[in-house]
C-alpha cells in the first residue's frame, strides 16, 4: 500500500524545479558572459577609429590649408597625440579572462557584472580619450574653414551642412551613449535579481 497523498506528485515536481532553474539559468549566464565579453572586445576594436580619424583630418587640413599649417599644425598634432594616448588609456584593464566552463552560478554572475562594468567604465572613459580629441579636430577643421572664408560670408553658406551634419552627430551620439547606460544598468538589475533569487533557494 503506497503512502504518497495525492499532491505528493506535483510536490516533488516542485522541489526538483530549483535545481532545473538554476542549471538553465546558469547556462544562460555562461552564455550571456560570452556575448559581453565579444560585446567588449569589439568596442575596444572601434576605439581604433578614433586617432585614425583624427590622422586623416590632420592630413586633410595640412594639404587643403597649406597657409595656415603654423596655426593649425599644432591643434591638429595635440588632438593626433590626445586620440594616441586614448588608446592605452581605453584599453587598460579592460581585456577580460575568459570565465571557466566549469564557474558555479555566483561566478558567472560575478564574471557578467565585472564584464558590464568595464563596458559602462569604457562609455565613460571614450567622452575624455576618443570623443574629446576628435571633437577637438573637428573644431580645428572649423576654424580653419572659418578662416580661408571670404570675409563677408566666411564659412556660410559652404560650410553650413558640414556644421549641421556635426551638430546631429554629436547630439546623436550622446543619445546612443546615454541609451547605452541605461542598458547596461538595467542588465546589471537583472543580474542582481537573479543572484537574489539564487540565494533564496
Amino acid at each position: 500500500m503506497r503512502n504518497d497523498l495525492p499532491g505528493d506528485g506535483p510536490k516533488k515536481i516542485w522541489l526538483n524545479q530549483p535545481t532545473e532553474t538554476a542549471t538553465m539559468t546558469l547556462k544562460l549566464i555562461q552564455q550571456r558572459s560570452r556575448e559581453l565579453r565579444a560585446k567588449t572586445r569589439r568596442k575596444l576594436l572601434g576605439t581604433l577609429a578614433g586617432p585614425l580619424a583624427a590622422g586623416l583630418f590632420y592630413a586633410f587640413g595640412m594639404k587643403e590649408f597649406a597657409p595656415l599649417r603654423p596655426v593649425l599644425q599644432p591643434l591638429f598634432a595635440l588632438a593626433l597625440a590626445w586620440s594616441l594616448a586614448g588608446l592605452y588609456f581605453l584599453n587598460r584593464g579592460m581585456w577580460s579572462a575568459v570565465m571557466p566552463g566549469d564557474a558555479g552560478l555566483s561566478t558567472g554572475l560575478e564574471f557578467c557584472r565585472r564584464e558590464i562594468g568595464r563596458q559602462r567604465d569604457l562609455l565613460r572613459r571614450v567622452l575624455l580619450w576618443s570623443l574629446g580629441p576628435l571633437l577637438l579636430t573637428i573644431g580645428t577643421l572649423i576654424f580653419a574653414l572659418a578662416m580661408v572664408g571670404t570675409k563677408d560670408r566666411g564659412i556660410f553658406p559652404n560650410g553650413l551642412p558640414f556644421l549641421i551634419v556635426m551638430v546631429v552627430w554629436v547630439v546623436a551620439y550622446f543619445i546612443v551613449r546615454f541609451r547605452e547606460q541605461r542598458e547596461l544598468q538595467r542588465e546589471i538589475d537583472e543580474l542582481n535579481n537573479v543572484d537574489k533569487e539564487n540565494h533564496g533557494l
